[in-house]
């Protein structure tokens, strides 16, 4: 990486194994090594729902290799962005910090053909997202 990030985002949600998963895939996707991505749950699932997989597969991210991980302390301190999806109040609180909600339907057990509109949704918030980073940057 030839310099540091611009920003560190950080995407929650309650098993890590949905809606987080595809929003970082896609901030990785779109934004490259610009933008330091993450991503957790409060109660992390067993693997990467299947349908998100599949449904991201469909417009070129490959999120296969992601696993679901645990909620830290340390990854909330260490993002400027704290993007959650339904994770409630397991999510830590720290000033300084970005906080945004995204009220998003969950994919967990729906199929890929159910999981495609929440794709599409979580895309165009990155989209914003990335935006918005760039904007405080040349401000």
């Amino acid at each position: 990486m030839s310099s540091s990030p611009i920003a560190s985002v950080l995407f929650v949600c309650v098993h890590n194994a949905g809606r987080s998963q595809m929003a970082a895939g896609f901030l990785t996707h779109l934004a490259g090594d610009r933008i330091e991505v993450r991503s957790a749950g409060s109660i992390p699932g067993d693997q990467v729902n299947p349908a998100a997989v599949e449904a991201m597969k469909e417009v070129g991210v490959d999120i296969s290799d992601q696993k679901p991980k645990i909620l830290t302390t340390e990854a909330v301190q260490a993002s400027d962005y704290v993007i959650t999806m339904g994770c409630g109040d397991a999510c830590p609180i720290f000033p300084g910090k970005k906080y945004l909600d995204w009220a998003l339907e969950d994919p967990a057990g729906k199929g890929v053909d159910s999981v495609r509109p929440i794709r599409d949704e979580i895309k165009t918030r990155i989209e914003a997202l990335i935006a918005e980073i760039d904007a405080k940057q040349e401000a």
